[in-house]
């Protein structure tokens, strides 16, 4: 007589070919599955595994197991018991329970590894076209998964059309619904190699290196000249998990000197970790502190301010400010508002450049002051993360439009228009960049076109 042990794991052989059959639509019966607690209970565990190997397959090496995801992987299995009872039930076949959570989870296995290649693949794919082919991947992912769950329907229950409908509604709300209030993170997560080298704020030369640095960059920075409306650049960089900020940072303000006469009066705040030895950090207090000391060096009834900040954004218009692993203050529209006010500076370009940064016009409108954002309150923006130079609003706004010409306000339409086409080409959601133009502000603006436009 066979073992126990060997009839347990002769099941789950069974269960796994007949979960490879249903998930790729071939012919099958629900005699191919072999139904117990002990075979249920088998199939979690080999599931678990195999979403460690797939695991490891996106991840790579080395890695480490991170035991903190499995509370929400076990979450899910009463979750499917649940269902599974609720749809016999509504069967009447109280047989029906264990038999469909077994065969709802039969080809897990097969779609970790699935996912796991499509992940593979993914990260050969061009870098402008990897957003546009991960959705559509995704999208491709979750469809499939739906159709093998009202599959293992119809073969552990058949065809009956009242409870079959309303068992397919709960068993799609049961693959889509954690999906968003209990998502699973990676049970292998890799080995923190590249931030072991990173330079780090908690390092204790760079951390005396800013001892001083914001007070020192301030006072390089040279006066007005009257009765000429210079322009003081100040660039701020407060997210500094990815680099891209702090690389866009440079380009723009490269541009604002060789273009717009900002030579000697511009600032840049960053907390990119490879300029924290240069650059002082980018938090609140160090912005407030920067806006108060232009604001003093500036003719603030002549001069213009322009402020730039790269970073990212929240649904609730809050600007993310990141250095690990200091605890920061975020920066709301109210907050912001009141460190332009205190400062005194009259005449001001804001141009923020983060999801949901539409939620600062309001607050920060007034007569005297031009307000570009790289969406509406309630959009993403695109083109962030790690390796990349430039975000897609960065890149058309300064990069492009703004080589081309040297008003602020033609450049936000040449932008707006190619970032929609960008988004258009990838079949993204419109992050509908906006601008607001004070009236008093248009006036000076062409001054300054003018005056730039007549400089040698």
């Amino acid at each position: 007589m066979k073992s126990a042990a060997a009839l347990l794991l002769q099941g789950l052989a069974r269960n796994l070919a007949a979960g490879l059959r249903l998930a790729l639509f071939l012919p099958l019966s629900r005699y191919a599955f072999r139904v117990s607690a002990g075979d249920f209970v088998l199939l979690c565990a080999f599931n678990l595994l195999a979403w460690l190997a797939a695991g490891m397959l996106r991840v790579g090496f080395p890695g480490y197991v991170d035991f903190g995801a499995l509370p929400v992987a076990l979450a899910e299995i009463p979750l499917l018991l649940l269902a599974s009872t609720i749809v016999a039930y509504w069967y009447g076949r109280r047989e029906l329970a264990l038999a469909l959570a077994l065969m709802l989870i039969a080809p897990a296995a097969l779609f970790e590894f699935a996912s796991a290649f499509i992940a593979m693949a993914l990260a050969y794919a061009d870098e402008d076209a990897q957003q546009s082919a991960q959705l559509t991947a995704y999208s491709a992912y979750l469809a499939w998964s739906l159709a093998v769950s009202l599959r293992a329907l119809w073969v552990a229950a058949g065809w009956k059309p009242r409870p079959f409908a309303w068992s397919g509604m709960l068993l799609a709300a049961l693959l889509l619904l954690p999906l968003y209030f209990m998502p699973r993170t990676e049970l292998w997560l890799p080995a923190d190699e590249d931030n072991a080298d990173q330079p780090s704020i908690a390092q204790e030369e760079l951390f005396h290196a800013q001892d001083g640095m914001l007070d020192a960059h301030l006072a390089a920075l040279q006066p007005q000249r009257p009765g000429i409306a210079d322009l003081y650049f100040l660039g701020f960089a407060p997210e500094g998990t990815e680099d891209v900020f702090g690389k866009e940072l440079h380009t723009v303000a490269r541009l604002m000197r060789e273009r717009f006469d900002a030579r000697g009066r511009t600032l840049l705040l960053s907390n990119d970790p490879a300029t924290l030895g240069e650059l002082p950090v980018a938090s609140a207090t160090n912005l407030g502190i920067a806006l108060g000391q232009i604001g003093r060096i500036m003719d603030t009834n002549e001069d213009l301010l322009f402020l730039y900040i790269s970073t990212h954004g929240s649904e609730g218009s809050e600007l993310a400010v990141e250095l690990p692993p200091l605890d920061l203050y975020q920066i709301r529209p109210a907050a912001l508002a009141r460190m332009l006010h205190d400062s005194g500076i009259k005449w001001k370009v804001l141009v923020i450049s983060a999801c949901y940064s539409g939620g600062f016009i309001e607050p920060l409108k007034d007569d005297n002051t031009l307000i570009i954002t790289a969406t509406d309150a309630d959009h993403q923006s695109f083109g962030c993360g790690n390796g990349r130079n430039l975000t897609w609003f960065g890149k058309a706004y300064f990069d492009d439009a703004l080589r081309r010409t040297r008003s602020f306000t033609e450049a936000f339409e040449l932008a707006r228009k190619e970032v929609a086409e960008r988004e258009r080409k990838r079949g993204f959601t419109p992050s509908k960049p906006q601008m607001f133009v004070g009236p008093a502000m248009r006036g000076k603006l062409r001054d300054l076109e003018s005056r730039l436009a007549a400089a040698p």
